[in-house]
């Protein structure tokens, strides 16, 4: 009798990086809709607590240069927090006609993975992951996720736990 095969979907360039690392990960999908001009996931309706779900936000610092903040998706990043804790006096959200060539991702699919593998831009998340242990952050694109262990990520992308969020 042939074995049913488990619909598997295919690997984001992000889960492969986590593969060759070996750090554990489960991939997840989320609904998506639009709002204005960019895609946003919709966690409203899913079986997933909302603050465990981080969003990637890549700001700009004249001392860094980009620099991200990874905050839980029903918190706000503190710029002033940011700023402190990466050397710089002041930071600014990177535009979003600009985020694409500063990232190699469109809005909504920012992942501190697929940054640090491409750019080393200094990574900031937020402390409380720490003390969540497994965080579920973009895997690259728009509606996929993955969760992951905070402090393995967090030395995957040589990384720092700060307070950075309102």
């Amino acid at each position: 009798m042939a074995k049913k095969k488990n619909k598997k979907v295919h690997k984001t360039l992000v889960e492969q990086i986590l593969d060759k690392h070996h750090i554990p990960f489960e991939q997840l999908e989320f609904p998506t809709h639009q709002e204005g001009d960019v895609a946003q996931i919709s966690v409203d309706h899913v079986d997933q607590d909302e603050h465990q779900i981080f969003k990637t936000l890549v700001l700009e610092g004249k001392k860094t240069g980009p620099v991200v903040g990874v905050v839980p998706v029903d918190e706000h990043l503190d710029e002033k927090k940011l700023a402190k804790v990466s050397g710089n006096k002041k930071v600014n959200m990177v535009p979003l006609k600009d985020l694409l060539k500063t990232t190699g991702y469109q809005h909504g699919a920012n992942t501190p993975i697929g940054i640090w593998e491409k750019f080393h831009y200094p990574i900031y998340i937020d402390q409380e992951a720490k003390e969540m242990g497994q965080i579920i952050v973009s895997s690259g694109q728009i509606g996929r996720s993955v969760k992951v262990d905070a402090q393995q990520l967090v030395d995957l992308v040589n990384g720092q736990f700060a307070d950075i969020k309102e």
